[in-house]
């Protein structure tokens, strides 16, 4: 799965937050609603123009995210 496929990113649509293609639901409402302990069904109910396949590219997005971010330790 191509996660590109699912999610879009649009100056013009959620102030170009990455959203679910299609919709104005944006990627990080539904990873923070699956830390919390929702079920990907349950999501599907509550934003019902969402699909499995791009809840599954929601938490595609976010490791590759992780993949790229560079990060820097700061001696304490």
């Amino acid at each position: 799965m191509n996660w590109k496929d699912y999610i879009s990113s649009d100056p013009k649509v959620m102030f170009g937050k990455p959203v679910i293609a299609g919709t104005r639901v944006p990627v990080d409402l539904i990873l923070e609603k699956l830390g919390k302990g929702r079920t990907v069904d349950d999501l599907l109910v509550s934003y019902p123009r969402t699909t499995r396949e791009a809840i599954y590219a929601c938490l595609l997005f976010a490791a590759q995210s992780l993949k790229t971010e560079l990060t820097y330790a700061i001696p304490a």
